[in-house]
């Protein structure tokens, strides 16, 4: 066994030190002590002794000066006894430090949250009371919505605008609650980089859901044209402070109103899991229509078969609609027309967060099953946390 593979020994303790020492002191002479005296064996042992003292005259040399190193450094025992004590207030300082960094964690948290929430709703207040003094009417998210051709009530498209003004209602923590929980935009950017190349060359490609603008800037760098659209007017003014291209819209009245074949590309980016089935489907068969043949359309959703994914971001916000296995999605891109269809999966669960194989042949086929049902587990909980359906206009 190597000396890195060797299992650390326990130090001992102070008490053991002393009782040591105490027997070195007691011990180190060979010859020890018996009277002369007294019966014949007692005299014959005490004169065994005495020349087995002479022979091992040396080692008992040795011996004593060991034993007065040993009594020198013995006021050392005292030092450690109070280093000990001192180590153990510092291990007891520093618990009660970790738990009050917790503390402070969670109330920066929630700090941040509140921050958030009152920024927006000071924004909205804001971008409302100029309206009110232009001499607008204050107008709520439904009328905004029917003002821009989205339908208010009735028909399939229904419940999706029911669901986009629940979203307006509380846009003022939406925000704070995407930059909470979905990521920074640096994050969402690094994260999105790899859809650029599939919109190489293109042009007028419409990014659905923009949020931030984090596609758009990405798009702007390559030098594609593209313009964003999103229900958030605070997502939108984000867009437009960074000098992109966005407006507030309705995605399905968006590309209804735009002419057949006048998209180079579409992107919306954790948008379909908040849309009603019936709203999904028709938007997509507006997408199909809108764009020009060969174009590419990419779908970015939570992956609700890596059960983690599921219950850790899924179920967390509160807006979302229907999950999408990647199955369904694949299928109603097929049923609108799209070709070419492909599952990328993204962000992987880390490997050493998922359960471990364990290494054991003493246990032969027990550490067989045991690995294959670790397996099977982590398929079913810890995969892949999102993907993209990505498809053509054919």
């Amino acid at each position: 066994m190597t000396d890195a593979a060797r299992p650390t020994e326990p130090i001992a303790s102070i008490e053991h030190y002393r009782d040591l020492l105490e027997r070195l002191n007691r011990d180190w002479r060979i010859e020890g002590y018996v009277s002369a005296d007294g019966s014949l064996a007692r005299r014959v042992l005490y004169q065994i002794r005495r020349v087995l003292a002479r022979l091992l005259g040396p080692q008992e040399t040795f011996n004593s000066e060991v034993v007065q190193l040993v009594n020198t450094l013995a006021p050392i025992l005292s030092s450690l006894e109070q280093v000990e004590r001192y180590r153990e207030a510092l291990a007891a300082r520093e618990r009660r430090m970790d738990t009050a960094f917790d503390q402070l964690r969670a109330e920066q948290q929630e700090l941040r949250t509140a921050v958030a929430v009152l920024r927006q709703s000071n924004h909205d207040l804001t971008r409302e009371l100029s309206t009110v003094r232009r001499g607008e009417p204050f107008s709520s998210a439904a009328a905004s919505a029917k003002a821009e051709g989205s339908p208010v009530a009735g028909g399939a498209e229904g419940p999706a605008l029911r669901n986009e003004t629940s979203s307006e209602a509380l846009s003022a923590k939406y925000v704070g609650f995407e930059d909470q929980f979905r990521g920074a935009p640096e994050e969402i950017a690094a994260r999105q980089r790899e859809y650029v190349e599939i919109f190489a060359g293109a042009s007028d490609v419409l990014d659905i859901g923009c949020g931030r603008g984090e596609f758009l800037a990405l798009l702007k760098e390559r030098g594609v044209r593209a313009r964003g659209i999103d229900v958030n007017d605070s997502m939108v003014d984000v867009c437009l402070q960074k000098g992109l291209d966005a407006s507030k819209a309705d995605a399905l009245g968006y590309l209804r109103a735009q002419p057949a074949g006048s998209l180079g590309g579409l992107l919306a980016a954790q948008v379909v899991e908040h849309l009603d089935p019936a709203y999904l489907t028709n938007l997509l068969d507006a997408a199909y229509a809108a764009l020009r043949p060969g174009a590419p359309i990419v779908l970015e959703t939570i992956n609700p078969a890596c059960w983690f994914a599921f219950f850790e971001s899924y179920v967390r916000d509160i807006t979302h609609v229907r999950p999408l296995h990647p199955d369904t999605l694949k299928f109603l891109l097929q049923a609108s027309g799209f070709g070419r269809v492909e599952i990328r999966y993204q962000a992987p669960y880390p490997e050493h967060h998922k359960l471990q194989r364990v290494t054991a042949p003493a246990l032969g086929d027990a550490a067989e099953m045991l690995n294959a049902n670790v397996d099977k587990l982590n398929s079913l909980l810890f995969t892949y946390l999102d993907y993209a359906a990505i498809a053509r206009r054919s």
